[in-house]
């Protein structure tokens, strides 16, 4: 417990003050005592002074959105991975342009309620307010945890409609994917087109998110995913600042993916795995704002739609991104291994997330498998059934028992 003494001061005004010292800043901290009375005063200076050794007083916060912006910038930020960041910021930048805040305290429930309000008169997706409203969470729980905020907001999170869909894409077919990589020249020229054809190749077999496939290497470095074909079964190990998850990880790769990359010569495994070129041949930058969208622009050029949604009175149409062919990779093995298998390949954190996304999403194939595994022996069900005096007609004798093959009836 801190020791406090609030003391009465006249200022020569109206009423008394009542003041101490804050012994986080060394600083004068005074408020009104509403009162002219010595003695009044000096009782409310002995209830503000049991509220200051009790912790229970929360002087009123009046800490800038700027300070507040750089404290957080300075204090908070460097302990997470670049992407983080980033989406962290970016959360910030979205929320002071809807709502103008001034000061950390003007982020309150009604803002917070503004906020989503005005992400949807936008035209934000609800899978894009729900990710704004959790960062945002975080970040204010963080100040409030510091000290800087002391009222909490709440955050009325958005639940999915009814029928919408859990996902922003979706996963592409084979089809599709050998259609992208057929599109592949028409967006970057034949003297690129075969690393980003490998590229491609890359993301299907692999379920690599976009900033991890561009930090996978041959050979260690800072933030890199090194492939390691030296054991007895071909592994990625992947450092906690080069992944979603923030922890240290070794993965198992798929056949498929390792045979993609055994395939590279010796002389070719050093640096960068995915070496992406320019249109003009020369190296490009391994950034996710210039790969991901050259991947959309093949995605576009090849029509594959995977995503469609009205915006203000218009259909937008969203083309397969490099997320899309991870989705594929999810969907794909969701049918050959086990959802906590299935949920270490694609480094989920939470198994929920696996089960959500990509164990039983797809009832009419499910149905499918089912029925072909019994043999169909019912048919089509979705004809409807024949009446009794139709079979007759036409002499099919559907009534008969059925009996072992073979025996006849």
């Amino acid at each position: 417990m801190q020791d406090f003494k609030v003391c009465v001061v006249n200022r020569g005004r109206k009423y008394l003050y009542l003041r101490y010292i804050c012994p986080e800043i060394g600083k004068p901290i005074e408020k009104s005592a509403k009162t002219a009375d010595q003695k009044t005063a000096e009782r409310e200076a002995g209830k503000w002074e049991a509220e200051l050794r009790e912790g229970r007083y929360q002087r009123p916060n009046r800490m800038t959105w700027d300070t507040f912006y750089d404290y957080y910038t300075v204090n908070a930020l460097p302990a997470l991975a670049s992407s983080t960041t980033l989406t962290y910021m970016a959360t910030l930048n979205v929320f002071a342009r809807h709502c103008h805040p001034q000061k950390l305290s003007d982020v309150t429930t009604a803002r917070v309620t503004r906020f989503s309000t005005a992400l949807r008169e936008e035209g934000a997706a609800e899978a894009t307010v729900g990710r704004h409203l959790r960062q945002l969470k975080v970040i204010m729980r963080w100040a409030h945890g510091q000290g800087l905020l002391p009222v909490l907001p709440t955050f009325n999170m958005p639940k999915r409609v009814k029928g919408a869909k859990l996902m922003r894409g979706r996963p592409i077919c084979e089809e599709e994917f050998e259609r992208m990589l057929k599109h592949v020249p028409a967006v970057v020229e034949n003297a690129a087109s075969a690393s980003w054809e490998f590229y491609l190749r890359g993301l299907w077999h692999s379920g690599l998110r976009l900033s991890e496939s561009l930090a996978l290497r041959w050979d260690d470095a800072p933030g890199g995913i090194v492939v390691d074909l030296s054991g007895r079964r071909p592994m990625l190990r992947i450092p906690a600042e080069a992944q979603k998850a923030n922890r240290d990880e070794l993965l198992p790769m798929t056949p498929e993916f390792a045979a993609l990359l055994a395939a590279e010569p010796e002389r070719d495994r050093r640096g960068r795995v995915f070496k992406l070129l320019a249109n003009d041949g020369t190296p490009l930058p391994a950034t996710r704002r210039l790969v991901g969208p050259t991947v959309s622009a093949i995605g576009e050029k090849a029509g594959v739609v995977v995503d469609e949604r009205q915006k203000g009175g218009e259909t937008v149409r969203k083309f397969a991104s490099a997320h899309d062919l991870r989705r594929a990779f999810g969907k794909r093995w969701s049918r050959k291994v086990s959802p906590t298998t299935l949920r270490d390949m694609m480094r989920h954190a939470d198994i929920h997330t696996t089960m959500k996304y990509y164990v039983g999403q797809d009832a009419e194939e499910s149905a499918d498998a089912i029925w072909a595994a019994a043999g169909d022996t019912l048919g089509d069900t979705s004809r409807p059934a024949e009446s009794e005096s139709a079979k007759n007609a036409s002499g099919d004798d559907r009534s008969r028992t059925c009996t072992p093959e073979g025996t006849g009836t």
